[in-house]
């Protein structure tokens, strides 16, 4: 007894030594290095998590299986090893009680990551976008166990409408990836540098029996990656390369994968600004079209999904020619499978576009979705084309296919040029300037659509030789398409079936409804707020009213721009695409585009 009073003694003492030392950092101009890691974390600034009591899953022919191994397979990506990611704490400061796990489902929610049991592809209950896997880093050689986020996480999203939610999959998710980003470097720094969270972490990576040496090792293994997450960071906010946010759904793609690529897998001189958010675009059907991303620049399946796994951070070797170069974590295999799963065996025929939930966003109109059919004709179809499995698509020698390999055809994509469309135009002008210094790759400097694609292309011919792809497979795993990556001064106008699901719109999300699409640009909000997934099912578009916590989209930032594709009266002039329609025709495009 008397010891239990000494030990209780004891720990009053060192939490109170804890809070003299909090006080004093806080309190001193002295100790600017670690004055960071006690200002305002980003989940104090994020929406509070509000779970609805239900939530339906749209019909979109994937069994749940299907659904579970989607939201949950690797694609070679590393995020932190796994038993770390397990143990890490959040980022609090809080001298006395538990400190609750980072990988809390209610903590994990208010970046946007939708919740999802434990199940045997998720063993430990992580939400969707997160894999349990194991990859090989291409500089040490050595195996590793990690965390990494898969395709879902960007691509699961989910509509709430009074307390009751439905999932998509292959939607639009409405996650705050660089606030979740931050934080998680704040609770890798916090493990570190604050009393007694490296004892705690040590004991839950290694055990409560490990000895000194395994825990010195471990912790120069956690400066090690805090070390690198510090430079990047700094380089980040000296160059300033983010300095439009994205918020809630978007993320500048292809200015990320270029900056993760040529920059810190490569030469840090090849860091550019990345101001051209776009949303996270739907993938049901796209792996039917002929050109992908929003400015149509990559053609190859295979291309586009190792771009997109290097650009949520598997790792890839491009400066250490002994390591070999072009060795890297990709997962080829799986990213095959998901696309194969996607795309299903004939056009079309595998992961559909949601159809509008009636039971929860109320009926809808068929004789106004009638007359929104012909509006729909007549000033939307020449760019967007007729809609996915009509009669008119059936014929795939017809104009609006293009031909692929071994007799296969792709829908083709109209791409309208950036003086037509006149929406804001950085992120497809950034692609278009961007170039590489190549350095150990010796191909001097190039431009950076040459760049991704030797990359991937070397990534895949590597990862195929290793697994013992025969040529003949090697087409079909690449999409039965040429390799093949450009820069166009133009966007992508995609079939708009489901459309409905994905707000907000425009390729960068700076329009919040539908309706809002049909009115005169200058009308359009200015300012709306992201990180709500509560649906507004008459303008057909998220909630976009103030909320505590909410990102607030600003339209004159750049790269927010909202302006172009608009119908307006007068002559036509760039962005506008057809005349001013009555508030009758508008409501009834709207009504035909939930049928689409």
């Amino acid at each position: 007894m008397k010891e239990n009073f000494a030990n209780a003694r004891l720990d009053r003492r060192r939490h109170a030594a804890w809070l003299l030392i909090l006080c004093s950092l806080l309190a001193t101009t002295a100790c600017e290095k670690l004055r960071p890691l006690f200002e305002a974390r980003a989940s104090e600034k994020m929406p509070a998590y509000r779970p609805v009591a239900e939530v339906q899953t749209a019909n979109q022919n994937w069994s749940t299986k299907q659904r579970q191994w989607f939201y949950h397979s690797g694609q070679g990506t590393m995020l932190l090893p796994y038993k770390w990611f397990l143990a890490l704490e959040q980022p609090e400061l809080k001298p006395f009680g538990d400190v609750r796990r980072f990988r809390e489902t209610v903590y994990l929610a208010r970046f946007g990551f939708l919740p999802d049991p434990p199940s045997p592809q998720n063993p430990d209950g992580l939400p969707v976008g997160f894999a349990k896997d194991t990859i090989t880093d291409p500089r040490t050689g050595n195996t590793l166990e990690v965390v990494g986020l898969t395709c879902a996480a960007c691509h699961t999203g989910q509509l709430e409408y009074q307390g009751k939610g439905v999932r998509i999959d292959g939607g639009s998710a409405s996650l705050d990836l660089a606030a979740f980003q931050t934080e998680l470097g704040f609770a890798v720094g916090f493990t570190d540098k604050i009393p007694f969270r490296f004892d705690r972490f040590a004991k839950a990576v290694l055990g409560g029996s490990a000895n000194p040496e395994a825990k010195s090792a471990l912790r120069h293994d956690l400066q090690a990656l805090l070390a690198q997450g510090a430079t990047e960071k700094q380089l980040a906010v000296d160059r300033k390369l983010y300095a439009t946010s994205a918020g809630f759904g978007r993320t500048d793609a292809l200015g990320r994968i270029g900056n993760f690529v040529f920059g810190t897998e490569l030469d840090n001189a090849n860091l550019r600004p990345a101001n051209g958010p776009v949303s996270f675009p739907p993938v049901w059907y796209s792996s039917w079209f002929d050109w992908v991303q929003y400015n149509g620049s990559i053609s190859q399946p295979m291309v586009r999904n190792i771009g997109e796994a290097l650009g949520v951070r598997a790792r890839v070797n491009l400066s250490d020619p002994q390591a070999g170069l072009f060795r890297s974590s990709v997962d080829v295999k799986n990213l095959h499978d998901i696309e194969i799963l996607l795309a299903g065996p004939t056009a079309f025929s595998g992961l559909r576009a949601p159809t509008w939930p009636e039971s929860i966003f109320g009926p809808i109109d068929r004789a106004k979705a009638e007359a929104g059919k012909n509006l729909y004709q007549q000033h939307c179809q020449h760019c967007h084309l007729p809609v996915i499995g009509s009669g008119e698509l059936q014929d795939v020698t017809s104009a609006y296919w293009a031909p692929g390999q071994e007799g296969r055809h792709f829908l083709r994509m109209n791409l309208i040029p950036l003086e037509e469309i006149g929406t804001d135009p950085t992120t497809a002008a950034d692609w278009e300037h961007r170039t590489a210094l190549t350095g150990p790759l010796g191909l001097g400097t190039i431009s950076a659509a040459r760049g991704l694609q030797v990359v991937t292309d070397t990534i895949a011919a590597k990862k195929y030789d290793e697994l013992g792809v025969p040529p003949d497979q090697r087409a079909e795993w690449n999409g039965f398409r040429d390799s093949y990556v450009r820069a166009p001064l133009a966007y992508k106008s995609r079939p708009l079936s489901g459309i409905w699901a994905t707000p907000p719109f425009l390729h960068n999300g700076s329009v919040p409804s539908l309706y809002q699409m049909l009115i005169p640009a200058d009308r359009r909000d200015k300012t709306f707020y992201t990180g709500s997934r509560e649906f507004d099912p008459k303008h057909v578009g998220y909630a976009s009213t103030p909320f505590e916590n909410g990102f607030v989209f600003d339209t004159t930032k750049t790269g927010n721009g909202n302006t172009g594709h608009e119908f307006k009266n007068g002559p036509r002039s760039k962005g506008v695409i057809g005349p001013e329609l009555t508030d009758e025709d508008r409501w009834a495009i709207i009504e035909y585009l939930k049928v689409m």
